[in-house]
C-alpha cells in the first residue's frame, strides 16, 4: 500500500512508468579531442559501455574512419520495465594530412577512451633549431 498523497503517488508512477526506449539504429557522435605532439598526433574518442572488438579503424587513401557498433542484447526471461539507456552505432571519417606515416597508425582503448596514435612523417617532424655559423 501507498502512502501520501495519492494524486502524487499517481503522477510520480505514470512518469516512471511511461515506456521510453531509443530507436534501435540510435546514432550519436562521440566527443573528440585531437592532440599533436612533435612526433605525433593523438584523436581520443570518448565511448564508454563499448569493448575492444566493437571498434573498426580502417586507414582509405587520405582518410581515417573510426566506427563502432553494439546494441542491446535482450536476455531470455528478462522483462524490461523501463530502459532509457541503450548501445549505439557511430561512424567518424577524418582526413588525414600528407604529414601522416599511415603504415604506423595503432590504437588502444582503456576506461571508456579509444586512443588512436598517428606518427608524422620523418620529413614533417619539427627539427630543432640549430646554430648557423657565418664563413
Amino acid at each position: 500500500k501507498k502512502v501520501g498523497n495519492p494524486i502524487f503517488n499517481h503522477l510520480f508512477d505514470e512518469f516512471f512508468n511511461q515506456g521510453f526506449s531509443a530507436p534501435s539504429n540510435y546514432s550519436r557522435q562521440p566527443a573528440v579531442n585531437i592532440f599533436e605532439t612533435a612526433d605525433n598526433f593523438e584523436i581520443q574518442l570518448a565511448a564508454p559501455g563499448l569493448e575492444k572488438a566493437d571498434f573498426s579503424i580502417n586507414v582509405e587513401n587520405d582518410s581515417l574512419k573510426i566506427a563502432a557498433s553494439k546494441e542491446h542484447k535482450t536476455v531470455e526471461g528478462e522483462v524490461v520495465k523501463r530502459r532509457e539507456f541503450s548501445y549505439y552505432n557511430f561512424e567518424k571519417i577524418f582526413q588525414l594530412p600528407e604529414t601522416i606515416d599511415s603504415g604506423k597508425i595503432n590504437a588502444a582503448y582503456a576506461n571508456g577512451v579509444l586512443s588512436v596514435t598517428l606518427p608524422k612523417k620523418e620529413e614533417a617532424k619539427e627539427l630543432p633549431p640549430r646554430k648557423i655559423e657565418i664563413a
